[in-house]
């Protein structure tokens, strides 16, 4: 069950999310491949074209959604929600959930993934950077990173699963 409630996130309204983070991030794997309806619906939000001029180099080759906050049962808030949809074919998209309110610290998560391997870190250029550690599973890649301006607490989580190749014939 969801309901909304102020925030100050853009002025935009918080909805309550009656599920943990591990359940959101159970919803989420099984979400795959990434459609805007399916994460709209597991999360109970409305995700948004994101137009803006953040990008580099304007995106081609997938759209970029973007949503939130949801606050969670158990204190987390996903402040935002960033979903990449490919526009090629066997491309499942790309999910970025990111965290503020409880803190969820390294030994909790080892309780739900186990050993994590650590693949980035900062390099020393702002305290946004995150040491980021991944889960290989059966779908893909399960990264969990920890922004140096709070190392103790999960900052965000991302998914990446597998790319499916297409077959050529000759």
């Amino acid at each position: 069950m969801a309901t909304a409630e102020s925030s100050s996130h853009d002025c935009l309204p918080t909805v309550s999310l009656d599920k943990t983070i591990w359940q959101v991030i159970d919803a989420m794997i099984g979400q795959m491949p990434f459609a805007k309806d399916r994460v709209e619906g597991a999360l109970n939000i409305e995700l948004h074209v994101d137009s803006s001029e953040k990008f580099v180099i304007q995106p081609i080759t997938f759209t970029p959604c973007v949503g939130g906050p949801v606050r969670l049962a158990d204190g987390v808030v996903i402040k935002s929600v960033d979903l990449r949809i490919s526009n090629r074919e066997g491309d499942p998209g790309f999910l970025v959930l990111n965290f503020e309110g409880r803190c969820i610290d390294r030994d909790e998560l080892r309780d739900h993934y186990g050993d994590l391997e650590m693949t980035d870190h900062p390099r020393g250029h702002s305290l946004n950077e995150k040491t980021v550690y991944s889960a290989f599973l059966a779908w893909g890649k399960l990264n969990v990173g920890f922004a140096e301006r709070n190392r103790g607490c999960l900052s965000g989580v991302s998914f990446e699963p597998t790319k499916v190749t297409m077959a050529t014939g000759s």
